[in-house]
């Protein structure tokens, strides 16, 4: 019996990602004999691989080297990616292995977000005004222009580093100075260096999982609601996804998503693309060239059936996916974050909790002891925990979070005196 062609897997994530990841590369690895491409095999990931290469996927000719001499005695079907710093680096290894992809220009203009914005307002897509800044007085210069509030951001990051909220000039100079570290930091990984000032969009922000197939046809599989965070922070604090979501079948929604995968150039992906509802209508704000994040193909899979994963793994081996709702019901996600700057000291669910019929787990991600940051300086570092509900509706998940909440054990010792702190 001949093997089954392999799929390239460009990035599992590091050790402590498995939370978060595992379920992804559960879903591949069911359907796929996964090879995993990157410097290193977190522990969580080796039940679910095929194989692994070792290459350094910042280094364009040495992990094009890495697979091509695989593939000499491997039949691959297909390079796909869930982390976003690979995503360019995975169309590019796809074209050049002739493997199907969408094209490397389209991937780096969603990676940029100054290109986004720039094809997103060529193309007349309802987007957010967005300004480049080169230092910190240029920046405010920029607020004047667009008018405050802003966002300060690098220009090619992700999971909301360094984006910040800014309703002064002071306020701008220092969120400046914190995004213009995260582009540095993260430039050899993420891309440019460089930081934007952007229009502040006021409304209720969701994520739109869509597919886009070959054939150019653009598929709304799912809508993320984003649930509310404290006034001021850019940090998600939780998601709901329900089969009955009427944004499903929305007309001015979907012509937007259209309207920014033509733009962008996109031909064969899954996409999660962040969108704020605003008074005047859907507004672009930004274009992840995959699957989201937070654990979102989980809450998709428990409440229409559709595998994210899957599809997108179908997309990059050339495959048809299945798009089809097979379940009608809801499913949420909620993060725990300190209340209180400080030291850890007490982080538990009670044993049991994760019996409860209607929790699909509920993880502690923080141990005791750790230096933790409340909002508005918290990032995803600072999360203390997670869980995750299903039910029949959105309303009864909501209800049921709040419900896991309060059997979460939380105690932060506050210091007497904080000191300076880059973040």
């Amino acid at each position: 019996m001949t093997a089954p062609p392999f799929l390239f897997l460009l990035g599992a994530g590091g050790d402590d990602d498995g939370p978060f990841r595992e379920f992804v590369l559960s879903r591949l690895a069911d359907a796929h004999a996964v090879v995993l491409v990157g410097p290193q095999v977190p522990g969580w990931a080796t039940p679910y691989l095929a194989g692994h290469i070792d290459a350094d996927l910042t280094d364009a000719h040495e992990s094009a080297a890495a697979v091509k001499a695989f593939t000499a005695d491997n039949d691959v079907a297909g390079v796909m990616t869930y982390m976003e710093r690979h995503v360019l680096a995975c169309a590019q290894l796809a074209q050049q292995l002739g493997l199907p992809a969408g094209s490397p220009e389209s991937m780096a203009a969603c990676r940029d977000k100054a290109v986004t914005r720039q094809l997103l307002a060529r193309h007349q897509v309802p987007s957010a005004r967005a300004l480049e800044a080169r230092d910190a007085g240029e920046a405010v210069g920029h607020a004047g222009t667009i008018g405050y509030p802003v966002v300060v951001k690098p220009r090619a990051m992700a999971g909301s580093a360094g984006v910040v909220r800014a309703d002064t000039p002071a306020e701008v100079r220092a969120a400046f100075e914190l995004a213009s570290r995260e582009a540095e930091a993260g430039s050899a990984q993420y891309g440019a260096a460089g930081v934007l000032v952007e229009e502040w969009l006021d409304g209720q922000e969701i994520s739109v999982e869509t597919a886009v197939l070959g054939s150019g046809e653009v598929r709304i599989l799912a809508v993320t609601r984003k649930l509310p965070a404290p006034a001021g922070t850019t940090q998600e604090y939780g998601h709901v996804v329900a089969a009955a979501d009427p944004l499903l079948t929305d007309a001015a929604l979907a012509h937007v998503i259209q309207g920014a995968v033509q733009a962008l150039g996109l031909t064969r992906a899954v996409l999660c693309v962040e969108v704020m509802l605003t008074a005047s209508g859907p507004r672009i704000v930004e274009v992840n060239g995959r699957v989201g994040g937070d654990l979102l193909p989980l809450l998709v899979h428990h409440a229409l059936g559709i595998d994210l994963p899957q599809v997108a793994a179908a997309l990059a081996t050339g495959t048809p996916p299945q798009l089809e709702p097979t379940r009608h019901a809801a499913a949420a996600i909620r993060f725990a974050y300190p209340e209180t700057t400080g030291v850890l000291e007490r982080n538990a669910f009670p044993p049991g909790i994760n019996a409860l019929p209607f929790v699909e787990r509920a993880v502690i991600t923080k141990k005791s002891g750790s230096r933790v940051f409340a909002p508005p300086r918290a990032t995803l570092a600072d999360r203390l925990a997670h869980w995750v509900v299903t039910a029949e509706s959105a309303v009864d998940c909501l209800q049921l979070l709040d419900e896991v909440a309060g059997h979460l054990d939380i105690a932060v010792i506050a210091p007497t005196h904080i000191a300076s702190c880059t973040r």
